[in-house]
């Protein structure tokens, strides 16, 4: 199978544009789409529709494209293991990875990665939904959870350590929580739905945070607007280390029940499809991204759990 024809219906794919993508190829539209239509009368389907108005991907189209982005990655990887290709890394890399991270500690280190690898592109995809690295076609992806899904493969990041805070203000006018049970009754800004949250001590002794116990008037489903609604007030909430530990160390949040932290073993992982190949451009990036941000000790709980 040709795969310049097949990089070149990936491109296609992505812009929805033939011409563009041919272009950037150094190809002319007529070879362009003479190619795509090889491509297309070999595979026996037709890929991508064409008007004289747009181009769409076909059904057949979605499902070959993460195929041809397989058959891509392998032939790169076979290259470079041979010493082959291109010198340096170049490409684009998919990434998807929560928002609120995103912001806080990737795009600060987007001029440092582009100025050591000029011919890299980052295709960010920022949300902090839960998504499907596979479904989604991502060559890499943050996920903060257990790595209990057989269907992927990760190196660990970092711990992702995750303790009650408050606004200083807010305790002044309600009082500061000694022990679990004193949470009740205590204003709580929930974090996506009113299940109880376990929380845990250094003895490993557990209690439950029970959300309908306290008052709770705001679920949401983004991490800044977590914090940005602790920081005003509005209650106590369980938040990542990694999302406040500048919050705690200016005053403008304290650390609620210091000696008890969320007891949910989440970590930080850098995951790709078990299927795929580790790319040149995907390692290059995963190993930045833990030289830079893995280990970092203002992310670790003051206490472990064995």
């Amino acid at each position: 199978m040709d795969t310049d024809a097949l990089r070149l219906f990936v491109m296609a794919a992505e812009r929805l544009n033939i011409s563009a993508a041919g272009r950037e190829l150094g190809l002319a539209p007529a070879v362009g789409s003479a190619r795509l239509a090889k491509l297309e009368q070999e595979l026996g389907a037709e890929l991508l529709h064409r008007t004289t108005r747009k181009v769409s991907l076909s059904l057949e189209g979605a499902d070959f494209l993460p195929y041809a982005r397989e058959i891509l990655a392998q032939a790169e990887a076979a290259q470079a293991a041979l010493g082959h290709g291109k010198i340096g890394v170049s490409g684009t890399l998919r990434f998807a990875a929560p928002s609120s991270f995103a912001q806080l500690h990737i795009m600060p280190l987007l001029p440092d990665f582009h100025g050591q690898y000029p011919d890299m592109t980052l295709d960010l995809r920022l949300s902090d939904t839960r998504f499907d690295a596979i479904e989604g076609s991502f060559d890499l992806a943050l996920r903060s959870a257990p790595l209990a899904d057989s269907s992927l493969k990760g190196r660990k990041l970092s711990d992702d350590s995750r303790i009650l805070c408050a606004a200083p203000g807010y305790l002044e006018a309600h009082g500061t929580p000694q022990a679990p049970s004193d949470l009740n009754g205590h204003g709580y800004i929930a974090w996506r739905n009113l299940a109880p949250r376990e929380l845990i001590n250094p003895a490993g002794e557990t209690a439950i945070l029970d959300p309908t116990a306290m008052v709770c008037r705001a679920v949401v489903d983004d991490g800044d607007a977590l914090r940005e609604a602790t920081i005003a007030g509005a209650g106590l909430s369980i938040n990542s280390l990694w999302s406040v530990a500048h919050d705690l160390d200016s005053g403008r949040l304290v650390r609620v029940l210091p000696g008890w932290r969320s007891n949910d073993h989440a970590v930080l992982w850098l995951v790709y499809p078990r299927s795929n190949v580790l790319t040149p451009k995907t390692r290059l990036f995963m190993d930045f991204l833990i030289d830079r941000l893995g280990g970092r000790s203002d992310w670790r709980d003051a206490f472990r759990i064995a």
